[in-house]
């Protein structure tokens, strides 16, 4: 379904907001700016600002619905013979060779993660967030293998899906960190992603939602 003007006004109001926060917490810290500066900054009112994002930590760490939307398409529309791993290793394949931001390897996250590492209220937040996404993945692996909303193996392969994903991440942030080229740690994580998940894929949760050749093919996307 196309975007309305709405939805596209709201979107780029929220975009711009983030996008001065952004700015204005990497030349003071995030810390050292309010988000009455982040409204004025942005010439909307707090309330504004509230309403778009109802904590601070929000206004910089706002992408992760998005990155909770690649997994859960990718799990959705996996292939005729894909299980639920081989769908997510495929996404975060595509998203690193593609240099996606979403990727987390790409030129200047190093100080974007620099800006979350000085600060204990967005490392706090990212850890929250990364909970909440792991029970997303989980319920969504559930639902799509027929199992209970809480079934703990869902649990397991949500949990097994996201430290591969943030184990990958902390690797390549740790070597960007020591200067090594962009370009160099991308091709090095997509092996990473490959080994980690070949582990996975010899272990007892190789099959979980593998969709049956003979089944029908997986819905397109929204036009």
């Amino acid at each position: 379904m196309s975007e309305g003007l709405r939805e596209r006004k709201k979107r780029r109001t929220r975009e711009h907001i983030s996008g001065v926060a952004t700015r204005l917490f990497h030349e003071r810290g995030f810390d050292q700016v309010t988000v009455a500066e982040v409204a004025e900054a942005a010439n909307v009112s707090r309330m504004t600002v509230f309403n778009y994002f109802p904590r601070k930590e929000d206004l910089y760490l706002d992408r992760y619905e998005e990155i909770w939307d690649r997994y859960l398409d990718a799990i959705r529309r996996r292939g005729q013979g894909e299980s639920v791993f081989d769908a997510v290793h495929r996404m975060l394949v595509d998203l690193t060779e593609r240099g996606d931001p979403l990727s987390a390897v790409f030129e200047g996250v190093h100080e974007f993660w620099a800006v979350v590492t000085e600060s204990e209220a967005l490392r706090a937040r990212v850890r929250e967030r990364r909970e909440e996404m792991e029970t997303v993945l989980a319920e969504a692996i559930a639902r799509e293998t027929g199992r209970p909303a809480h079934d703990p193996t869902a649990r397991l392969a949500a949990a097994a899906v996201c430290a591969v994903s943030w184990t990958a991440q902390t690797e390549a942030l740790r070597r960007l960190a020591a200067g090594d080229p962009v370009a160099e740690v991308r091709a090095d994580q997509v092996r990473l992603f490959d080994t980690h998940f070949a582990l996975l894929a010899s272990g007892g949760l190789a099959d979980l939602g593998r969709r049956d050749e003979r089944a029908s093919a997986p819905p397109a996307p929204d036009a």
